[in-house]
């Protein structure tokens, strides 16, 4: 049997680390060097996807052999990206803004392999409505610091999951890596998953 292509996760997300660990994938980390704090080109969905293009490409350079999956997540709301808050002050900010309101999330991610000439990209949109915030419960928050190195100063896969009310589209999105359609693409190209 032809032994599984190898594959490296481009990010030093643990949420993507863990994801792919429980869909039951075999992977390295090589985080790439792309600074994704430049500004925003074309729509929030397109500006996620070219920048999980860049990191994929980046470390698919240094590892032509291996497929290189990257991802970029981020928060929009009125039509402004809202990135990782640089200091508690803009967390609370944010989370003041997303406070009983709807907001979107885009990861884009994609698949290189530069020895085989394979390349996948896509973009999932996820809608999640927040409860409406005390200004104690942001607060509180924001003092866990969990909310500091997320996109739209929350996690919604830990203490931030109470305050969200509801998700439309894939939760994973939320978390940071769409894993149903990237597993299915991994899955066409090759990898196995344990105890498959």
């Amino acid at each position: 049997m032809e032994a599984s292509p190898h594959l490296i996760l481009a990010s030093a997300s643990p949420r993507r680390k863990q994801l792919l660990e429980g869909a039951g994938l075999s992977f390295t980390i090589v985080v790439s060097d792309v600074d994704e704090n430049g500004p925003v080109k074309g729509s929030p969905a397109q500006h996620a996807r070219r920048l999980a293009e860049k990191k994929a490409a980046a470390v698919a350079r240094l590892y032509p052999e291996s497929h290189v999956l990257g991802a970029d997540t981020i928060v929009v709301v009125d039509g402004d990206v809202l990135g990782k808050p640089s200091s508690t002050d803009e967390a609370l900010r944010m989370l003041s803004r997303l406070s009983g309101r709807a907001h979107l999330v885009y990861t884009g991610w994609s698949v290189q392999c530069r020895a085989r000439g394979f390349s996948f990209s896509g973009v999932e949109e996820t809608r999640v409505q927040f409860k409406d915030l005390t200004p104690s419960e942001i607060s509180w928050y924001v003092s866990t610091n969990e909310p500091m190195d997320k996109a739209g100063s929350y996690a919604i896969q830990d203490l931030g999951a109470a305050l969200v009310k509801s998700v439309i589209g894939s939760y994973t999105n939320v978390v940071g890596l769409p894993l149903c359609e990237v597993v299915e693409v991994l899955e066409r190209e090759g990898f196995r998953r344990r105890g498959r």
